[in-house]
């Protein structure tokens, strides 16, 4: 028998101060959750975050937790919780599998945080349908359940290009937030407050860029796994310094790698992109299947969904409208096809992988010939791996290693 092929898959040491900013991001809401001192607004990992914060909100992220459930594989068993009282199995299984964990009172939070039970009581949920639909009707649950007011802002969809008359409507929803807000939390919109969390938030989205960016070296510092551990900051904190701080010292970090041309994978013979969401309870697996193969995984949408250059301090209310109007899951098939044409470009890679997840269509893009215009376009060849992002009922291990395999036998024949 062939001794098996011993893979060092390289840690970055910047992780670790990531994982202490978010273990502070999660003790400092329990602790208001508990005393009641600090106000705490839920919001959608793609909500109006800034406003929230600069209006002295703490605020919490759920699809944080669910990814949490996927990760820890507690997601599988908790979905049918859900589906039990109504939600349909084929609906977003982060919505499932949250609810379901609320249903069974457990959570991930519990084991990985000494002393947490489970998320933070809400005062105020916020949400913003750029993502889905299915956030809206996630949140109203919650506010059902724990008797709290829910609010959001309604996003335009299938979006070519975004126009003045798209941010002036959004950004008029953004406003219509204030209010309420204010009645909840007990204080006023301070507007120099305001663009200042709207300047924090732009430069950590700056700096994530710049990481994600370093993927685009031969060989690649980091792969995809690696960003969508790395991304926590990105999501939870914008807006605050201490994520600004927690990317400085990634991002040089990576940029030293560069420079040493030390690659996340030894011996990096293939890089491909990854569209779609990460299967939460295969990061490892995958990552190791990959790196197995000496291929590196190396950029993703899913990650550069926290890139929002067009925030801007001096135009807060537009220049977040214009940002989460921007986002590529609400965007025109056209638009979609330009942008990883043009990121396939950018990162220099031998092919992509589709991950068509079954309960969530909105982040899967393989469903209507995209993949094969794609293709066509760049002449890269495609693999769709047909999965789940939470659910593991709808993955096959075997099939997706198959299929991986004979993708990768097909790239080494060119």
């Amino acid at each position: 028998m062939a001794e098996e092929k011993k893979i060092v898959r390289k840690k970055i040491k910047a992780a670790g101060d990531l994982g202490k900013f978010m273990a502070k991001y999660y003790y400092e809401l329990d602790a208001a959750a508990k005393t009641g001192d600090r106000k705490i607004a839920w919001c959608t990992s793609v909500g109006p975050a800034e406003l929230l914060r600069a209006m002295g909100f703490l605020v919490y992220f759920p699809e944080t937790h669910s990814a949490m459930l996927g990760s820890t594989r507690m997601a599988t068993d908790l979905i049918p919780k859900a589906n039990a009282i109504g939600y349909s199995p084929d609906i977003c299984s982060y919505l499932t599998a949250d609810i379901g964990a609320y249903l069974e009172g457990v959570s991930p939070l519990s084991t990985i945080f000494k002393g947490i039970d489970g998320p933070p009581r809400p005062d105020i949920l916020v949400y913003n349908t750029n993502q889905c639909r299915d956030v809206q009707d996630w949140f109203e649950w919650y506010g059902r359940a724990y008797k709290a007011p829910v609010i959001g802002v309604q996003t335009y969809r299938n979006v070519k290009e975004v126009t003045p008359v798209h941010a002036a409507a959004i950004a008029g929803q953004i406003k219509d937030l204030v209010k309420p807000l204010e009645e909840v939390g007990g204080v006023a919109l301070d507007m120099d407050f305001f663009k200042e969390t709207v300047g924090l938030s732009r430069r950590c989205s700056d700096l994530w860029k710049e990481v994600l960016d370093t993927a685009a070296a031969m060989p690649s510092p980091l792969t995809f796994f690696d960003g969508t551990t790395l991304m926590g900051a990105a999501v939870v904190g914008r807006g605050t310094q201490k994520a600004v701080d927690c990317y400085e010292i990634l991002l040089a970090e990576l940029k030293e790698r560069v420079a040493n041309k030390e690659g996340a994978v030894e011996n990096e013979k293939f890089r491909l992109y990854w569209d779609g969401m990460p299967v939460w309870g295969r990061l490892s697996a995958h990552s190791k299947m990959f790196a197995e193969l000496n291929v590196n995984v190396l950029a993703s949408t899913y990650c550069n969904s926290w890139i929002f250059s067009d925030l801007d301090s001096e135009d807060p209310f537009n220049s977040m409208a214009r940002a989460y109007t921007k986002l590529f899951i609400v965007r025109s098939d056209e638009h979609k096809e330009k942008y990883i044409t043009e990121m396939l470009d950018f990162f220099k890679v031998d092919g992509v992988i589709y991950h068509d997840a079954k309960t969530c269509p909105n982040n899967s893009n393989s469903r209507y010939g995209l993949s094969q215009r794609i293709e066509k376009a760049t002449g890269l060849p495609f693999l769709t791996i047909n999965g789940d992002l939470n659910d593991l009922r709808l993955i096959s291990d075997e099939q997706t290693k198959t299929n991986v395999e004979a993708f990768i036998e097909q790239l080494e024949e060119k």
